[in-house]
């Protein structure tokens, strides 16, 4: 079965930090640029950041530039995003999906930064 599981949120202070992990199932995350999302209480889900399949090139919006960083480990078919410098508006359910191809979206992990 084709699908991405998020894992790794949780509740965390201004400034601290969380990694992410989007584990694949059923294909080889190698295989596809593979992007995160998030959406925040009230509005739509965004793209944030992705990773490119071959050469895994990222990218990165002006609003996590400088304190996430996107990878991948092809062994364990996983992708991950390491948060630093975490801030509340920073707080959201964060989803991982292809870029192309997308498969239906997982149930997310939740991201609560707060004092």
């Amino acid at each position: 079965q084709l699908q991405l599981v998020e894992s790794g949120g949780g509740l965390v202070q201004p400034g601290g930090s969380l990694r992410l992990s989007c584990a694949a199932a059923g294909f080889s995350v190698g295989d596809y640029a593979i992007g995160w999302f998030r959406q925040a209480p009230g509005k739509e889900r965004e793209g944030f950041s992705c990773i490119s399949s071959s050469r895994a090139s990222t990218y990165y919006g002006d609003s996590v530039k400088g304190r996430f960083t996107i990878s991948r480990d092809n062994a364990k078919n996983t992708v991950y995003l390491q948060m630093n410098s975490l801030q509340p508006e920073d707080t959201a359910v964060y989803y991982c999906n292809r870029l192309q191809y997308y498969l239906p979206w997982g149930q997310g992990t939740q991201v609560t930064v707060s004092l």
